[in-house]
């Protein structure tokens, strides 16, 4: 409830900040009512420009301290803020041609070569066309005069063709049948937008975008290693898959453009140093498409090793919490190729880490596939410490309280629009000693 903190109002805090030298806008204001908001972006949408710096739109929060928390969070965003984004400005300019970009799922994106137009303080010349329905929908022809805006200000979109402007010289904007960039004939799975190039072991982006992702921070984090240099390792012939990383040696880097021997001995100790990393992590970094890192670690703490994840069947996978049918056949699909056996091969000989140790594993089971609020304030532990015991126990905390909720554990001061509907839908509210019995730490 901000105990620490001069004022129990955002407003009133924010001025202090000012006082005490943080630089803090000089437009804020406090408005009276819902009337005063309207005004006062209206007025930024027409003065916006005026501003020494860009503005896409005005943030409307809650003032007072007790009713943000009152309101809470959801997984992403507060609920006691909102933002209001003003109508994108929108440039007039000609599509020159379209070209297709390859992902390292093997999604197509087609991306629009613009005739270079000011817009919204850049230079833009290129605009992402989303898929084949998109073209589509707009009617795309090349050397037609297009719209185009930014999306939040920041990614440039065509929105519509000025039709009253085409020509005898437009052409009809065909989306492609063969892969850009191997040949191999595209495909398109029912009830998706995207069509995927099939050609994941053969086709240069999908094998360099694996790798990119295997070394991201989310994944094994190595360091050193960035887009140019795995295109640069690639072009040299001295890696194909994740798995050839770790038979690099300095001396392999150390010759190449833009390595010296620093640089090199730094990225072989990042590698090396990969190898602590844990099993869900490691899971995630193998790029399994649509297992992302919620996935991968529901996954390692459920069968708790690569052998098991391998060897389960669909109803087996479909029985782990949140992983639908859509996840399982691409679990299966991936485990499915050689080539992706082979490379977890050399990885397990290599150490890196396969199964979920007795640290990283949930110390008990009592609270598996159970989704639990935390709310209020505690006495025995701080809210964090909840929070991993809870993890350590096999359930998930959910921040709102929804028909999908387990329990809610619940402290002092818990907010009243959390108690109210947890009454209306019926869900239990347990307190400290009830939850730890739960768990046996009573």
């Amino acid at each position: 409830l901000g105990e620490d903190l001069p004022s129990g109002e955002h407003f009133r805090n924010l001025e202090i900040a000012r006082k005490w030298g943080f630089k803090v806008s000089a437009e804020i204001t406090k408005c009276k009512n819902i009337e005063y908001v309207i005004k006062y972006i209206e007025r930024w949408d027409s003065d916006r420009n005026l501003l020494p710096y860009e503005i896409d739109g005005v943030v409307i929060k809650v003032n007072s301290l007790s009713q943000q928390h009152d309101l809470g969070f959801t997984a992403k965003s507060p609920r006691w803020a909102i933002a209001y984004k003003f109508q994108a400005e929108i440039a007039s300019t000609r599509l020159l041609s379209v070209s297709f970009q390859v992902g390292r799922t093997g999604a197509i994106t087609p991306v629009a070569n613009l005739e270079p137009v000011q817009l919204a303080g850049t230079r833009v010349k290129r605009a992402s066309l989303h898929n084949q329905a998109q073209i589509r929908l707009l009617d795309l022809h090349l050397n037609d005069t297009v719209f185009v805006e930014k999306g939040g200000e920041i990614i440039p979109k065509i929105v519509s063709v000025d039709i009253d402007k085409r020509g005898e010289n437009t052409v009809a904007v065909k989306f492609i049948t063969e892969c850009p960039e191997c040949g191999t004939t595209l495909v398109k799975e029912e009830l998706e937008a995207i069509h995927y190039c099939p050609n994941e072991q053969g086709c240069p982006p999908q094998i360099k975008g694996k790798i990119e992702h295997f070394i991201s921070r989310k994944a094994m984090n190595i360091d050193g290693l960035g887009e140019e240099t795995i295109d640069l390792l690639f072009r040299n012939r001295l890696i194909r898959n994740a798995a050839d990383l770790y038979d690099l040696k300095p001396d392999d880097l150390a010759p190449l453009e833009r390595l010296g021997e620093k640089s090199s001995s730094n990225i072989i100790r990042s590698i090396k140093d990969s190898l602590a990393t844990p099993f869900p992590k490691v899971l995630f970094a193998l790029g399994i498409r649509h297992a992302g890192e919620t996935v991968a670690k529901l996954l390692a703490n459920h069968f708790r090793s690569i052998d098991a994840i391998i060897n389960a069947k669909h109803e087996e996978l479909t029985e782990t919490h949140e992983i639908g049918d859509k996840i399982a056949e691409s679990i299966i699909s991936f485990f499915s190729y050689p080539a992706n056996r082979e490379i977890i091969e050399r990885l397990k000989g290599y150490g890196v880490i396969m199964e979920s140790t007795v640290e990283q594993l949930p110390k008990g089971d009592a609270l598996i596939n159970r989704n639990i609020v935390i709310s209020g304030t505690f006495i025995q532990y701080t809210r964090e410490e909840y929070k991993r015991l809870i993890e350590e126990n096999g359930g998930k905390i959910v921040t709102s309280v929804s028909s999908k909720t387990s329990f809610i554990l619940g402290g002092e001061n818990m907010g009243p629009s959390k108690t109210e509907k947890a009454a209306a839908l019926g869900i239990e509210i347990i307190d400290e000693e009830h939850f730890l019995k739960m768990i046996n730490k009573l």
